[in-house]
């Protein structure tokens, strides 16, 4: 497994926070700007991870890139939106790092 096939799966996983920031402020589809983006930061972000796949085992790879999104999500709801970081909510986003972190480490 490259490096650069990590780096791949690092950027598909914040496109995928991109497109999920732009999702919601497209405010259900009725603001086309962010509406636009988020479609095209979905695409990017699935071009991406097919680069990472091209070395990496799919099972890693898609629970990498959708833990990367999860958390990013959470963090960027909670620094941009003033979403609640609650200790319960701070204790499973560590379990999914934790997670994500074990998934990289196991499988080299």
């Amino acid at each position: 497994m490259s490096m650069s096939s990590w780096m791949w799966l690092g950027a598909a996983g914040a496109v995928e926070v991109l497109m999920a920031v732009a999702l919601k402020r497209s405010e259900s589809w009725t603001r086309l700007l962010p509406s636009v983006v988020g479609l095209a930061a979905a695409l990017l972000s699935i071009f991406l991870l097919t680069l990472a796949l091209k070395r990496l085992p799919l099972g890693t790879a898609y629970a990498v890139w959708t833990a990367i999104g999860a958390v990013g999500v959470a963090l960027v709801g909670v620094a941009a939106f003033g979403e609640s970081l609650s200790p319960w909510r701070l204790a499973c986003i560590g379990l999914v790092v934790a997670g994500t972190v074990g998934l990289r480490v196991l499988e080299g």
